[in-house]
């Protein structure tokens, strides 16, 4: 089985700017690299400007770093949003977290680092859910 971790959006929230009790758990996993898709870069781009309300030079630069830790992100395609229907008709996910585990299992990631879903959910035998903030 495979140890790649994917990142959700929330993780890289608190990495980049939402400075809490969660920020050194979401630098640490960011700084070990992982797997992100671009629906990620998208939602985290929306909520730096909308709730961090950070300048677009610095959401530009800091999807960049991203990038460079997190290369080669998943694409969100034909084949990933029909894997997501399936996964929020079968597990009652919300249609955007569905996309967030379809893109996971695609990159055929073993852990998903995220604080939306149910921590120790195992999906398809293959993915498990962690809430890396819960500890």
């Amino acid at each position: 089985m495979s140890d790649r971790a994917f990142l959700d959006t929330n993780v890289l929230v608190y990495a980049l700017g939402q400075q809490d009790d969660r920020t050194p758990a979401a630098d640490a996993l960011l700084a070990g690299g992982g797997v992100v898709s671009v629906q990620v870069l998208n939602e985290l781009a929306s909520v730096a400007r909308r709730k961090l309300r950070m300048p677009w030079p610095e959401v530009v630069a800091a999807l960049a770093d991203i990038r460079i830790l997190c290369p080669d992100p998943v694409a969100t395609t034909v084949a990933t949003h029909d894997a997501a229907l399936t996964l929020a008709v079968r597990l009652g996910f919300n249609f955007y977290d569905a996309l967030i585990v379809a893109a996971a299992l695609e990159a055929n990631c073993s852990i998903l680092y995220s604080e939306d879903l149910q921590d120790g959910q195992v999906i398809e035998k293959r993915l498990t859910i962690r809430n890396p903030f819960t500890r």
